[in-house]
């Protein structure tokens, strides 16, 4: 019964984030305002591969992060002759060490980290059905290792399930653009993340709900007005992904944002 889980939750995945013919041209469109052609983009949480195939049509390096032993088998395949990108066999955290992965077999995008977080989010209705369990023991290393052996990225990617402020912790230094998951009940997870990036740096703010790659507002928010719209949110609002630039990065580039978000 295990095998044939993973194998329907991998075919789900692959299904889900690579069976839309038109969605790779929307990610291309949302991501290039951030993701500059000869630039390097951090794929934390790779999962499928979607975005880092987005990130190499728009011709940036990639390093592509993923613990799940599954997903990492599909990677390794897939761009397995393609220079530009590395896949890492591991998780990122606050430290380097090991942890154990919570799996989720049926729906393998959601597997963490972060026990809290499974316990909690597994409360609400929209995790409603799925289930962990104990998986394997992953090596754990940190942004800022990363980042002394790839260089300092323009763009990073965090989809790590509630493990996304410990990920954050192991940044020293801030970068110029970055987006990270926010999930209303448990909202504390992106204030702290908001308030980690904030100790780097002065970055502005907007949201894509879901994955409607829209992002919203027009005008990017500073720190207190996005704390604010986070807290504000019903606990049964949809969730999706915050983006968030240094100061100086996201007024020079926020009308091509803004564009690029339209047409998505």
């Amino acid at each position: 019964m295990p095998f044939f889980s993973r194998t329907w939750g991998l075919l789900r995945s692959l299904a889900i984030y690579h069976g839309i013919p038109w969605r790779a041209a929307q990610l291309r469109r949302f991501y290039a305002p951030v993701v500059p052609a000869g630039g390097l983009a951090f794929d934390v949480g790779a999962h499928a591969g979607n975005r880092v195939r987005a990130f190499r049509a728009l011709g940036a390096r990639v390093v592509a992060v993923e613990p799940q032993p599954d997903f990492v088998a599909l990677l390794s395949r897939w761009f397995a002759r393609d220079a530009g990108v590395t896949v890492l066999p591991v998780a990122l955290g606050r430290e380097a060490g090991q942890a154990q992965l919570l799996a989720s077999e049926a729906t393998p995008t959601v597997s963490t980290l972060s026990a809290d977080w499974a316990q909690r989010a597994g409360a609400t209705a929209s995790f409603q059905g799925v289930r962990w369990s104990p998986g394997p023991v992953v090596p754990v290393t940190t942004l800022d290792a990363l980042m002394a052996q790839h260089g300092r990225p323009d763009f990073i990617k965090i989809d790590v399930e509630g493990f996304e402020l410990e990920v954050l912790q192991g940044l020293s230094q801030p970068v110029p653009a970055l987006s990270f998951e926010f999930l209303a009940p448990v909202r504390d997870l992106a204030l702290g993340c908001i308030d980690r990036l904030e100790a780097l740096g002065r970055y502005r703010y907007q949201w894509s709900v879901g994955e409607q790659l829209r992002l919203q507002p027009e005008v990017a928010l500073d720190a207190d007005a996005m704390r604010a719209w986070l807290r504000g949110l019903p606990d049964d609002a949809p969730s999706g992904d915050i983006l968030a630039r240094l100061d100086g990065e996201a007024g020079a580039q926020a009308g091509g944002l803004t564009a690029a978000a339209i047409k998505g």
